[in-house]
């Protein structure tokens, strides 16, 4: 299968840049468009008892759409260095595999290239793994960076 539109989720983390690097490199030498999609989860507020500690809604979303931003902007500079030329999107109020398989369908997608951080045994019970929730969901192959 050629893919057409590869999806690249970003998380601004290190593992992410070199999978953008991957996903970059793959379209490029498949003539695919490049999107790379970063998720702002939902705004959360802590209840301890009866004291609420809570961050400004809108100041959490102005911070969250700051760094969205400047996340994104890196990227496309990373992508534009590689000599490829990329979209961008920032997926609003969803957690990050329902937010990454939202796009994926909404731009038709057919590939998504996605970094495993590797955790293993309970931290990743406790932690929870983000890429093997997207494995799980994905109605389209998912390419997972290490």
């Amino acid at each position: 299968m050629a893919y057409k539109k590869i999806l690249i989720a970003i998380d601004g983390s290190e593992l992410a840049e070199k999978a953008l690097t991957q996903g970059a490199n793959l379209a490029k030498a498949l003539d695919a468009e490049i999107v790379v999609v970063t998720v702002t989860e939902p705004y959360h507020h802590v209840s301890m008892g009866e004291a609420i500690v809570a961050f400004p809604a809108a100041e959490y979303e102005n911070a969250a759409a700051k760094a969205a931003a400047d996340m994104l902007n890196k990227a496309e500079q990373h992508v534009r260095g590689l000599d490829a030329k990329c979209e961008t999107r920032h997926v609003k109020g969803q957690h990050p595999a329902e937010g990454i398989i939202a796009a994926t369908e909404e731009l038709g997608a057919d590939l998504i290239v996605v970094a495993s951080h590797g955790r293993r045994g309970l931290s990743r019970v406790i932690l929870g793994s983000q890429a093997n929730a997207v494995v799980v969901q994905s109605k389209v192959p998912v390419l997972v960076c290490r």
